[in-house]
């Protein structure tokens, strides 16, 4: 903390700003994500002038708001994202809309135009007033906590308000808008010995009980068992419950299948791995919930992704739940804190652990060949990944794009044993990833891998400048097939033919992105040894690397839709049995 501060905390008041730069501190959190501009410019002022905060300014709010939400699910810590007033409040919305539906705790501060010129033709006025629209309205939906900040005083209240918001079942986004002249008020500073640092519940908080019932009606069922599949969701990962998982699985002999966005709360490489439920899952998974006597769901609610090709199966047979919220199937469900529900349940079983049955494990899905083969080198997905999984560090994080190759990599590559595997399922956003790679990267200090398409890269991909700014340690591989893939397919299976305007000229991402940035290692391959080269030439660097490989667009991948339209199109049996599965 810098000395004016300090005299200011000495005379008792500080600037509004620089109580939020030092709470922020006082709360563990490392970064701020954002883009300045001149309403958001004297909490960056604050958070330079602190020191104990680093200041991260991102290209695109929307990439602003994913760092913040990368930073939070690689740490189980606060993400914060400051932006200015105007568009570039907007912006935030699509990166706080995500980590709302996936439950991620991230704090917005956003800035305000001066309270004296509401109303008044403020440039970027978005207070409600005189035919201006309410940026309250706007947040308000996707934040689990909402206010203005409109008299300095109040921030000490509002502040661990938005926080305990941010962090409470179910998590998500708080959002506190703040006029330029109230963030630089002078506000009286409460005592350190008034309140505990922002997140850390008062010493009289107590977890809500479990409901004895359920407990007795899950524990029952489990126990009554013969053969249990587990589906075990991110929640695992945010309440930080891998062990308890594990030991469940262990006194069950379960198998344990994972959601897509999941993939790393459950070792990949266990015997009891059955593989990925749903439209980008392994068909093991859908035999052993055949065999399977009870169906445990553990921090999922089980969305349309994660149950897609299921629903049929799902309905045959006896479906509990532990998690704060309930699924979105029949089941018995034990709410609470998933961690203290786990604790419960094992406690009711027998310690000695039972044999895992066998099954088949999580073999790649046979897929059809591509619709037609594309001129020029491409590399077959499932060859790019395998070249990803030799050179992928066990302890890096991984942050997979929407797309084909998203479908693809989530399919195809284990998660890391110490990382993260993350995939943005809530609202699936083209590009989430270059933003979310380098927050989790700057915050842990780990190689961090980001695999998207060319698509998702030309909307936020250049985010690899920030990157380089703050070498940050991220390697990007892009699959480029030049196009919008996924739509093309879905055109030509479901709507009669593929449209021109989803495939797109030839692009040489990589000598581009090695022309504007001299700096990086940015690399084309042209097969897969290429690949595994490149990406452990980064792993042995300190900051970011890219790498492009060139893809085909016809190639189908891994992903239930397509498939199920081909069983269908091409066996009567096949069309009966499963028929099209849809999603989108």
């Amino acid at each position: 903390m810098t000395d004016t501060t300090s005299e200011l905390r000495q005379a008792g008041t500080v600037r509004l700003v620089d109580y939020l730069a030092a709470e922020l501190a006082r709360a563990g959190v490392t970064h701020m994500f954002g883009v300045g501009g001149a309403n958001i410019e004297d909490l960056y002022d604050a958070v330079q002038r602190g020191g104990a905060v680093r200041g991260v300014v991102a290209k695109h709010e929307f990439s602003a708001a994913t760092m913040a939400d990368g930073y939070a699910r690689t740490t189980r810590r606060l993400g914060v994202v400051a932006a200015t007033s105007g568009g570039g409040a907007m912006n935030l919305v699509p990166g706080l809309a995500e980590a709302y539906a996936s439950r991620v705790p991230v704090l917005a501060l956003v800035g305000q135009p001066p309270t004296g010129q509401e109303g008044h033709g403020a440039f970027q006025d978005s207070s409600g007033k005189a035919g201006s629209f309410d940026a309250l309205e706007v947040f308000a939906p996707v934040a689990r906590f909402c206010a203005r900040v409109t008299e300095a005083d109040s921030i000490t209240e509002l502040l661990p308000r938005a926080v305990a918001a941010a962090q409470a079942d179910p998590r998500g986004p708080a959002v506190l808008l703040l006029p330029k002249d109230v963030q630089q008020a002078h506000i009286q500073v409460p005592g350190r010995d008034a309140a505990p640092p922002l997140g850390v519940p008062a010493p009289t908080a107590s977890a809500p009980r479990l409901d004895t019932a359920a407990l007795t009606a899950v524990s029952d069922a489990l126990r009554g068992a013969g053969h249990v599949l587990v589906i075990a969701g991110e929640e695992v990962a945010a309440a930080d419950a891998r062990t308890e998982l594990a030991e469940l699985a262990r006194r069950l002999g379960a198998w344990v299948a994972v959601t897509p966005d999941a993939k790393d709360v459950f070792d990949n490489r266990d015997p009891r791995f059955a593989g990925v439920a749903g439209v980008m899952g392994h068909a093991n998974v859908e035999e052993c919930l055949r065999r399977a006597d009870v169906c445990l769901l553990v921090g999922t609610r089980l969305p349309l992704l994660a149950r897609g090709g299921l629903d049929r199966a799902l309905a045959d047979t006896e479906v509990v739940c532990l998690g704060p919220e309930p699924p979105f199937v029949a089941g018995t469900a034990l709410g609470g804190n998933l961690r203290d529900a786990l604790g419960a349940v094992i406690t009711r079983l027998p310690s000695r652990p039972r044999p895992c049955p066998p099954h088949t494990g999580p073999f790649p899905t046979p897929m059809p060949s591509p619709l037609s083969r594309t001129r020029g080198r491409t590399i077959p997905y499932a060859e790019a990944v395998a070249a990803v999984e030799a050179a992928l560090p066990q302890d890096a994080h991984v942050f997979v794009d929407a797309g084909n190759a998203g479908a693809s990599v989530v399919h195809l590559l284990p998660a890391p044993r110490h990382g993260r595997f993350v995939v943005a399922v809530g609202m699936g956003g083209m590009g989430y990833t270059f933003g979310a790679g380098i927050g989790a990267a700057l915050a842990t200090g780990r190689r961090t891998y980001v695999l998207a398409g060319d698509g998702a890269f030309f909307m936020h991909g250049m985010e690899v400048h920030t990157a380089v700014e703050y070498a940050a340690p991220v390697t990007f591989v892009i699959f480029n097939n030049n196009a919008h893939a996924m739509c093309a397919l879905r055109e030509e299976f479901f709507q009669g033919g593929i449209r021109s305007h989803d495939l797109f000229a030839p692009t040489d991402i990589a000598a581009g992105t090695a022309a504007a940035f001299p700096s990086l290692q940015a690399i084309g391959a042209e097969d897969a040894a290429q690949l595994r080269t490149a990406l452990l030439r980064g792993n042995a660097g300190g900051g970011p690397a890219f790498v492009a490989v060139a893809c085909d667009p016809r190639e189908i991948p891994p992903f239930l839709p397509f498939q199920s339209f081909t069983e269908a199109t091409e066996s009567k049996e096949g069309s009966h049995e499963r028929g099209v599965v849809h999603v989108g």
